[in-house]
């Protein structure tokens, strides 16, 4: 048999799962910190915090503390019995929370969580109809694929029944421009309701949202859209599903990014962060809501509901976040990076938006403008292809009608020194780009 070197591996024996993406060009060998190191040596600093989730770096000693000591003490248990701490994850989150979310249902992928959401949703009230944004991406699961818009629709056969797409209210370009040629948020969501209460067949159960969208194109929602959203749902007797994978805890510089606008959902989902990089999602909601949920016999039965390890990693995680003030610091690197970002924008004409909160940005490439048709593509290729090769992870999202937009997330210890190399590095790359381009 012919000897296999180690990349060759993924084309030989693994499925390729990312549509036409391909895999990283080279394997990883292990990670601390914000940083990650391949096999041959290389270390990359890791501004997308693994898949969006490590929010406190790679391998941080209370973690991996909490993994030794609790996989050998009580790892897995049958899905009806409950471990101490499952109990109080439960409870601690629920002090982290506004009334009236006062009860959680623990899980492990952020699908899952969505998907149980969504079915509670319709239980709860009855209907079948869910809402969702064009751009969004909520899971590759059943209900969760067919509220998702951004990929993943075609070729797989029908969608289920009386899922509808909401515009996003995206700033650049606005898709309704008011009478100064800024975004008409309000006219864009009355405009958006009209045209789903016209395909409802009177069955509208729930909006399923992120209120800062990520695989979206990293779109944060204007000032009040949220609340307004809150009252469209209200008046249809809708209930306001929030998915907070990758804004919640601390990542945008709030606990939630739902306390920025101050509205409070009826269901919140929670998976990436709580578990920073181990697989833990959660579902909380209102007594209300899980009471009738139980007297119409909620089934949501896994294999992994309420595990006690990554239950033991929730907890730790809540420990750090709390004792290093990381909403505070995720605000402060926030502002740090993107000062370093608007700088890049002045510079390169290739940069057409800068935007995000706290330390989820993103910076939207203005390619097809400056390049022609098809530029965003090949740019954010050559970007992407160049920080790899400098020594920094990026991750673009490119979608139909819009410029590639790289997601920017490091984790929330990463050090100002950090922060600036990272940076300095993307600036580097959209130089040598242009050049090459």
């Amino acid at each position: 048999m012919r000897p296999e070197t180690a990349h060759a591996l993924p084309e030989r024996h693994l499925v390729r799962y990312s549509g036409h993406a391909p895999f990283s060009p080279e394997v990883i060998a292990r990670a601390a910190g914000t940083s990650v190191f391949t096999e041959s040596g290389r270390e990359l600093l890791d501004f997308t915090s693994g898949q969006m989730s490590a929010i406190l770096g790679h391998s941080h000693p209370a973690i991996v503390a909490t993994v030794r000591e609790q996989i050998a003490l009580l790892d897995h248990l049958h899905s009806g019995m409950l471990s101490r701490p499952v109990v109080e994850l439960a409870r601690r989150l629920a002090g982290t929370l506004p009334a009236p979310l006062e009860k959680a249902m623990l899980l492990t992928t952020g699908a899952e969580a969505n998907e149980a959401a969504v079915r509670m949703a319709k239980l709860v009230t009855g209907r079948h109809e869910i809402v969702s944004f064009a751009r969004s991406w909520h899971g590759m699961t059943l209900a969760a694929a067919n509220a998702t818009y951004s990929a993943g629709r075609k070729g797989y056969g029908p969608a289920a029944p009386g899922n509808f797409a909401l515009p996003v209210p995206d700033r650049f370009p606005p898709g309704v421009p008011g009478a100064d040629g800024s975004l008409d948020w309000r006219r864009q969501l009355d405009l958006g309701f009209d045209l789903i209460d016209a395909q409802s067949v009177g069955s509208l159960a729930a909006c399923l949202v992120e209120p800062i969208l990520s695989s979206g194109g990293v779109v944060e929602l204007p000032p009040g859209y949220l609340a307004a959203l809150a009252g469209k749902c209200r008046e249809r007797g809708m209930l306001l599903i929030l998915d907070e994978a990758q804004t919640g805890l601390c990542r945008t510089g709030d606990w939630y990014a739902f306390q920025h606008e101050g509205v409070v959902p009826d269901i919140l989902t929670l998976s990436k962060t709580l578990g920073a990089g181990l697989p833990l999602a959660a579902v909380l909601t209102s007594a209300e809501i899980e009471q009738r949920a139980h007297e119409r016999g909620f089934l949501f039965f896994t294999t992994h509901v309420n595990d006690p390890l990554p239950a033991a990693v929730g907890n730790t995680v809540l420990d750090v976040l709390a004792r290093d003030r990381l909403d505070e610091r995720a605000r402060r690197l926030g502002g740090l990076l993107r000062g370093h970002l608007d700088e890049i924008a002045a510079r390169h004409d290739l940069v057409g938006d800068v935007r995000g909160r706290g330390l989820l940005l993103g910076v939207e490439l203005a390619g097809d403008r400056v390049l022609g048709a098809g530029g965003a593509d090949r740019l954010g290729a050559a970007v992407t292809r160049r920080c790899f090769g400098l020594g920094l992870h990026m991750n673009i999202v490119q979608l139909p009608g819009m410029g590639g937009v790289f997601r920017i997330a490091p984790p929330l210890t990463a050090s100002d020194e950090e922060i600036a190399r990272g940076a300095a590095i993307l600036d580097e790359a959209l130089t040598g780009a242009a050049q090459e381009l």
